[in-house]
């Protein structure tokens, strides 16, 4: 017997730092993929992109960072886990173009930075501890 784990995650609209909604649109894409999974047809009102995207031949298939097929057996070996980011993966993304020693060092300088920014806060702290506990 297998099970489909599906992570929607990465679709939804973030409102503020704890709440998220999900349009429509995105609702009918993750109810879809059920019916996919189980092969019944799909019912769209939205017409959404995202059906085409990531099942163009209108089947069901696995996607990483999205949906899998996980058996009772595999999920048995994951200690009974159902936290789908155990199953689906993560989505591969597309190469970006760029530098990586010219990154790296704009990042280093930016440590750097942050080192002595963080060095002098430690020194007003500690000048501020000293000051309380003479009083």
């Amino acid at each position: 017997m297998a099970n489909s784990a599906s992570d929607a995650r990465h679709i939804y609209n973030q409102i503020d730092r704890a709440h998220r909604e999900f349009t429509p649109e995105q609702i009918e894409f993750v109810s879809n993929i059920v019916r996919l999974y189980r092969g019944e047809a799909v019912e769209t009102v939205y017409d959404s992109d995202l059906l085409k995207e990531h099942f163009p031949e209108g089947q069901y298939v696995d996607v990483a960072g999205l949906c899998c097929i996980a058996t009772i057996d595999k999920i048995k070996e994951q200690g009974w886990s159902l936290n789908p980011g155990r199953y689906v993966g993560v989505a591969e993304k597309e190469e970006e173009d760029f530098d990586f020693a010219e990154r790296l060092e704009e990042l280093n300088e930016e440590l750097e930075i942050l080192n002595s920014e963080a060095r002098g806060l430690e020194e007003r702290i500690a000048e501020n501890v000293v000051k309380l506990l003479e009083s």
